[in-house]
């Protein structure tokens, strides 16, 4: 019976109880639990298969990613839908309300990076790595670019378009791109955040537009440790 009570949907969505009206507090009871917020990250570029989560989780358990999912479908968040022929599965997606959540991550996610602890050269996910493009993304630098640059890591296909100082990214055939990157998203991420070399990168199409492109997403100052407020 334990077993059964820690994977309820229901159940997992409210545990994380904090009798508390805020808003904050409300928010950390639906998405508070370790690995919940990385899920929806996961989701943020479309639907995915359990496996395919799990690929872009790798540290997570298949019963806490259960769990997980439980959790946030009786909160509303995500929802299952079984995908168009030829896949014909079943597969997790967000709900509109769900998507909301992209400006949390991202908002959270720079905030971090200030951190002194942060380590952009740890591994991360294809979605990870999208969704610090569409975070960290420098509009002054990006302004003169009008460019379609692909990607393809592990599986998954990715395409950012980038025009009037604006960025936006899809999961689809990066076909066509203008630049295409091809790799390990770490290796990607080693490039744009650690200042690795452009040519440890499979690079195809436009490599001066590539290097322009890595170029486009500076991360925040660090805090000054002991600084005073």
């Amino acid at each position: 019976m334990k077993l059964e009570k820690a994977t309820n949907g229901a159940d997992t969505a409210t545990k994380r109880r904090f009798y508390d009206a805020c808003g904050t507090a409300h928010a950390l009871e639906l998405i508070g639990e370790r690995w919940a917020l990385l899920v929806i990250r996961e989701l943020m570029f479309g639907p995915k298969r359990f496996s395919e989560l799990r690929a872009g989780l790798p540290g997570i358990s298949a019963n806490v990613l259960t769990q997980r999912l439980e959790g946030l479908e009786a909160a509303h968040i995500i929802r299952r839908r079984k995908l168009p022929p030829p896949a014909s599965v079943q597969a997790y997606e967000l709900t509109d309300w769900g998507y909301e959540a992209e400006p949390i991550i991202q908002v959270l996610g720079r905030w971090a990076t200030r951190s002194p602890g942060h380590d952009p050269m740890q591994p991360l996910s294809a979605a990870s790595l999208m969704m610090s493009f569409r975070t960290m993304f420098d509009a002054v630098r990006g302004k003169w670019i009008n460019a379609t640059i692909g990607f393809r890591l592990n599986g998954e296909e990715f395409v950012a378009r980038i025009a009037n100082g604006k960025i936006a990214i899809k999961r689809e055939d990066a076909a066509g791109a203008d630049v295409i990157f091809a790799g390990q998203p770490t290796a990607i991420a080693a490039v744009v955040y650690g200042g690795a070399p452009l040519e440890t990168l499979d690079v195809k199409g436009d490599r001066a537009l590539a290097a322009r492109f890595t170029g486009l997403f500076p991360l925040p100052p660090k805090i000054e440790l002991g600084q005073q407020v």
